[in-house]
């Protein structure tokens, strides 16, 4: 059959820009990652796009290229790094404070990290209340420290010689806010900025700068940022992708996994206990309890809309879910999230499941950050505008369109990521349906 028309997408020529804002434990996993890849040290394990196959096509015709040979993706030889943070330590020496990576991944990269020294950050306080910064931008009032940010990209642009930018927040969750007045339009925006109100957290002035700048900007925290209307009509108009939000790691990860499951098999659960213990900048930060008010309401949303308890309020009518945080320093970025799972089945038996995940927070995070800046970028060049809610696979809170509420079951979420790749290069749709392989002709 001849192949479908896919949607235009221009090349991925030049160098893309990955700027960066924090340049802490996931950011210096990230870049050192990505130039041990480059330098052919390492694998890039978790990074669906470079280690990832898609199906076209009939099972039968035994077609599955990986995707980055299947799409016309930025390549990591192409990737250019830049970062803002309020702590002045370039990237090297902020790996070796964070602690996940060993000598061997960090020592033969040294002079490169070395040389990503973090631009002075827009930086309040007020918003992270546990982090102390003096590489800090100064200015009177919050639109000063956006141009401030737009100039910052503007220069990046120049000297780097990057064709491409895309902006990802890979820094620590903020103080927890909720959508107001100033978040309407870009003129209560702006004069919002103009009168440092409150309502316009750091993380804004770098959504607003982005795309600004014509940048599309990914949020992978779980703070207020680009999901206000203001900055949603702006990427609409300027047809920019935006999206988010809070990266989804481990804890979340396995409940996006386990949860469609009980609902599956029609399930019941009565409660579910979530612990973490973290010793990184993050668990400082969210020792805070406005912080973890913010990272709260991002982990105990997956359940209510995964179950849907209107539909099916027998089996998830009443359930207690309770997730907590602590902040333990001897475990650096090394996070233990541990769960309690308590379920019934026939009859309204009850049965427990325990689930103790010793993950590594940034070695997880790390990949999904590569693969957000390739499809922005890949988003971009295909002129898909606004909230790409395709993309709703590497996070734990997804933005959708106003009115429509997140899909957080992480196979819906695959299914729909790889469906719309194969949209864009003109690829049937794949509904696993199946039955032309038993029909009678």
């Amino acid at each position: 059959m001849p192949k479908r028309a896919g949607r235009d997408i221009a090349p991925p020529k030049g160098k893309l820009g990955v700027l960066l804002v924090g340049l802490g434990a996931v950011s210096t996993t990230f870049i050192a990652g990505v130039e041990n890849v480059r330098r052919g040290g390492a694998l890039p394990i978790g990074s669906l796009t470079q280690m990832g196959t898609i199906r076209l096509g009939k099972r039968t015709d035994r077609r599955s290229p990986k995707l980055k040979d299947f799409l016309p993706l930025a390549g990591v030889a192409d990737l250019v790094f830049a970062a803002w943070d309020p702590i002045p330590d370039d990237a090297y020496t902020a790996a070796r404070k964070a602690g996940v990576l060993e000598p061997h991944h960090l020592e033969p990269i040294a002079d490169f990290l070395k040389g990503i020294k973090p631009l002075p950050a827009a930086f309040d306080q007020n918003y992270v209340k546990r982090l102390h910064g003096t590489n800090v931008k100064p200015g009177k009032t919050k639109r000063e420290l956006a141009e401030q940010l737009r100039a910052d990209i503007r220069q990046f642009k120049q000297t780097a010689g990057v064709e491409r930018v895309v902006m990802i927040w890979a820094a620590s969750t903020e103080v927890f806010l909720t959508p107001g007045p100033a978040h309407q339009s870009m003129a209560a925006l702006e004069q919002a900025m103009e009168r440092n109100d409150p309502a316009v957290a750091p993380s804004m002035l770098y959504a607003y700068a982005a795309l600004m700048e014509n940048v599309p900007f990914a949020n992978g925290a779980p703070n207020l940022t680009v999901d206000i209307p203001a900055l949603e009509r702006l990427a609409e108009e300027r047809k920019l992708p935006i999206g988010g939000k809070d990266f989804k790691t481990g804890q979340t990860m396995m409940k996006t996994v386990l949860a469609p499951a009980f609902k599956a098999r029609m399930l019941g659960l009565a409660g579910w206990y979530s612990t973490n213990i973290l010793g990184n900048r993050d668990g400082e930060v969210l020792d805070d309890p406005e912080s973890f008010k913010t990272k709260e309401e991002s982990k105990l949303g997956v359940l209510e809309y995964i179950l849907q308890p209107d539909q099916y309020p027998e089996l998830y009518g009443n359930v207690f879910h309770k997730v907590r945080i602590n902040y333990y320093p001897p475990r650096g970025d090394n996070k233990e999230g541990w769960d309690n799972i308590d379920i019934f089945g026939w009859l309204g038996y009850p049965m427990q499941i325990k689930v103790d995940f010793l993950c590594r927070d940034s070695i997880l995070a790390a990949p999904i950050v590569l693969d957000l800046a390739l499809f922005f970028d890949l988003a971009q060049r295909a002129r898909l505008s606004g909230i790409q809610e395709w993309l709703s696979f590497y996070f734990k809170s997804p933005q959708t369109a106003p009115g429509l509420y997140p899909e957080h079951d992480l196979f819906i979420q695959q299914t729909k990521l790889k469906n719309t790749l194969r949209w864009l290069m003109g690829e049937e749709q794949i509904t696993h349906l199946g039955i032309e392989y038993y029909e009678k002709a």
